[in-house]
């Protein structure tokens, strides 16, 4: 048996096993590597998507750096075997300052490289992140940082742009018109989560606070808001506007839907509402879907 000297690294390495790399036989040179993913016959079927998710990369979202997951894709035709995947971060890449600056422009630019790189007719992105953005309490003005989650999807073909979303999910607070109704004093409240995908009329021009616009509707709909700083003249404010506020998950989907139908670059949406029941151990929730 060989004698090691555990004194030195590889001697340790071998000791745990590690063995000397074997002499190969392919080629080490790109040019002369086989490219199975270039492979052209008949693969009996085109794939509208393939492409790589789940891929977590700094953004920008309005004044703060954030944390985004990302999906990116493209169609693959019938005679190709596969897609180059490196190229889809490289797409990515093309627009990342300290990070990719989450909104529709940027990602168009995003999808136009990618399209054009992988050479296929469709081309895909959708991104979620978290957007923070500074929140003043509604009487003392004291600011704190809020949130809420945004995401944007988008896909084009050598057309255009054939999808164009804005999703948001944020935090609300509701109180219970039946609680109210039925005792002697109080109400039970709890936390609300409201989310909506919005599609985007593509003849329309889409705001630049578009973002602000959503989440104020989504927000003055329901009992009351959450805040980050609250001081006791805040929370008694708070406190009474839910009280004044009841609504089941029923009453806030439908006035949340009427403010979003009301605005001119949406032509549908996707819509929930979802209540952590504070007296149930199970949530209540409503859903609806909208096309003008």
């Amino acid at each position: 048996m060989e004698e090691l000297d555990l004194t030195t690294r590889e001697g340790r390495f071998k000791h745990f096993g590690s063995v000397e790399p074997v002499k190969g036989t392919k080629p080490t040179d790109k040019s002369e590597m086989a490219d199975l993913q270039n492979s052209k016959k008949d693969f009996l079927f085109a794939v509208e998507s393939v492409g790589i998710n789940n891929l977590s990369y700094p953004v920008v979202i309005g004044d703060y750096q954030s944390v985004g997951n990302f999906e990116l894709a493209t169609s693959l035709r019938r005679d190709e075997k596969g897609v180059n995947m490196s190229r889809l971060l490289e797409a990515l890449e093309t627009e990342n300052n300290n990070g990719v600056t989450l909104d529709f422009e940027s990602l168009e630019k995003v999808l136009l490289v990618l399209r054009d790189r992988m050479r296929q007719e469709n081309a895909e992105v959708t991104a979620d992140g978290k957007w923070y953005f500074s929140k003043p309490s509604p009487g003392t003005n004291l600011h704190g940082i809020a949130h809420a989650d945004v995401k944007y999807s988008l896909a084009l073909n050598e057309s255009g742009l054939t999808r164009q979303q804005f999703g948001m999910t944020a935090m609300v607070t509701t109180l219970c018109p039946c609680s109210k109704e039925i005792s002697e004093y109080g109400a039970h409240n709890q936390r609300g989560y409201v989310k909506v995908l919005i599609d985007v009329d593509p003849d329309a021009e889409i705001p630049e606070n578009h973002k602000e616009i959503v989440y104020e509707l989504l927000e003055i709909n329901a009992s009351s808001q959450l805040y980050p700083v609250l001081k006791r003249t805040d929370e008694k404010m708070v406190t009474e506007r839910a009280y004044e506020n009841p609504r089941f998950v029923e009453d806030l989907i439908r006035l949340i839907a009427y403010d979003i139908a009301e605005l001119d670059w949406v032509s549908g949406f996707e819509l929930e509402c979802r209540n952590e029941e504070s007296i149930h151990q199970h949530d209540a929730f409503s859903r609806m879907t909208y096309k003008k």
